[in-house]
């Protein structure tokens, strides 16, 4: 279906179907026509690629992956949106669409029915309110997708892009240089959607490592290091390590010692190399190991 960004179309689709709105969805529909076309070349580049789509509005970044992918699976959490799809998406026969919460499925089974060994991408407007905890899912489950091209908020994009060891670095930073390799692609300001949100977008793709070749010793104890690390920002590293993982603040202070790291290092000053060394010389210490 053609139009979907007109503001018209969008307006007489959403009054035929009586839909409105839900704020706690985070839905916001885009206009700007440019928007979902450049999504699509950069997350399907391959036309033998599959793709998920996570939240589909009313179709309008549907349609253009399906133009591109060989197969498209949709998971949208809103039923009402369907009969709307149904319609706008009615011209193509390589699109499905699961009416389940994307944080609720079993991807891996998903991906094995739906893609019969396809490579497969990412491609989404986020809602803002569950950006970070739908990207941790799909990376921490080691999914086989080849790539996640996201429209996220603009303060989020610069948090997820962020280098390891600047000020706009996060846990959830770290996460996201660990499993994949992350860029920003464009902005997209507030006004390409209806209802316009309070603020800009952009979008950012993250380029999936099929292996994380990092020397880490135990990997769920290096994530509760990082954690821990950024749960007091303002605090010099060592206190809050050793506070939320009760250990001694001597050693803690004594192994960023013996890696040649200040002891006055706050967590956002961290390299991503020394928070692994760092992870690492703790587990020892803690008896941890793989």
């Amino acid at each position: 279906m053609e139009q979907l960004c007109n503001i018209s179309v969008i307006k007489e689709v959403l009054a035929r179907h009586q839909f409105q709105f839900s704020k706690a969805l985070g839905q916001n529909f885009l206009i700007n026509p440019s928007v979902c076309p450049r999504i699509a070349e950069d997350g399907v580049r391959n036309p033998e690629f599959g793709a998920i789509e996570i939240g589909t509005g009313i179709g309008v970044l549907t349609n253009e992956l399906a133009k591109r992918a060989k197969k498209v699976v949709a998971v949208e959490i809103d039923g009402r949106l369907l009969p709307i799809l149904a319609e706008t998406l009615s011209e193509y026969d390589n699109v499905e669409i699961v009416n389940e919460d994307i944080m609720k499925v079993d991807l891996p089974a998903l991906l094995k029915e739906k893609f019969d060994g396809m490579e497969v991408c990412v491609c989404a407007n986020l809602p803002y309110y569950i950006t970070s905890p739908i990207i941790m899912t799909l990376l921490e489950q080691r999914l086989p997708i080849r790539s996640i091209t996201v429209m996220v908020q603009k303060e989020a994009a610069a948090r997820l892009c962020a280098q390891v060891g600047t000020r706009d670095c996060g846990a959830v930073t770290f996460a996201v240089r660990y499993y994949s390799e992350p860029k920003q692609l464009f902005p997209v300001s507030r006004g390409s959607f209806m209802p316009a949100p309070n603020v800009d977008s952009a979008v950012i793709r993250l380029e999936v490592k099929p292996e994380t070749c990092h020397d880490v010793k135990d990997e769920r104890f290096l994530f509760r290091v990082v954690k821990a690390g950024f749960s007091q920002r303002r605090k010099t590293l060592v206190n809050p390590v050793s506070t939320v993982l009760g250990l001694n603040k001597a050693v803690v202070s004594g192994v960023l010692e013996e890696l040649g790291v200040k002891k006055t290092v706050r967590a956002e000053e961290m390299k991503f190399e020394e928070w692994i060394s760092f992870a690492n010389r703790l587990a020892e210490e803690c008896g941890h190991g793989k």
